[in-house]
């Protein structure tokens, strides 16, 4: 199990290759990257900010978290920042299982409790010239209770990329 918050590219592959064992019949992963419209608005990059010692610790709870509800150590987390553009990877999640249900259930709840609970902020760069940040909480909001299936309460937070 590994988590870190990272300043250079994410190499999904190798975070895969990290939970591919052969006791894991297996292996889900999650990758966001920058989108090139939000909120009808068109992007070309995003600046990555984060309270880094409190990012990190949050980001370890979290895999602790996933490791005791799914019952699996073979756990990847990556998260970028600084200034990335559309189509670059943010965030990225692989977890193995022996089996499909665990390791996807593992990954969802990951990518949604680090919407929800890690300090990492986003600024968007707009294609007119102008930036704005993106307030996660409003949002996450409102797209978890759009997505919130009976008896879903333990996650919440946005479902799209990073």
């Amino acid at each position: 199990m590994r988590h870190a918050i990272v300043a250079r590219p994410i190499d999904v592959a190798a975070l895969l290759a990290e939970v591919t064992v052969d006791a894991n019949g297996a292996q889900s992963v999650f990758v966001g990257t920058v989108r090139e419209q939000n909120d009808g608005r068109a992007v070309h990059g995003i600046d990555y900010a984060a309270y880094d010692e409190m990012a990190q610790t949050e980001l370890g709870r979290i895999v602790l978290e996933a490791v005791a509800r799914f019952g699996t150590t073979d756990i990847v987390v990556e998260h970028r920042l600084g200034t990335l553009s559309v189509g670059e990877v943010s965030v990225a999640i692989a977890v193995g299982h022996p089996r499909r249900a665990p390791a996807m259930d593992a990954v969802r709840y990951i990518i949604e409790e680090l919407k929800r609970r890690v300090p990492i902020w986003k600024r968007e760069h707009y294609v007119d010239g102008t930036r704005g940040w993106v307030e996660a909480t409003t949002s996450a909001a409102a797209v978890g209770a759009a997505h919130e299936q009976p008896g879903d309460d333990e996650v919440s937070g946005e479902d799209d990329d990073a």
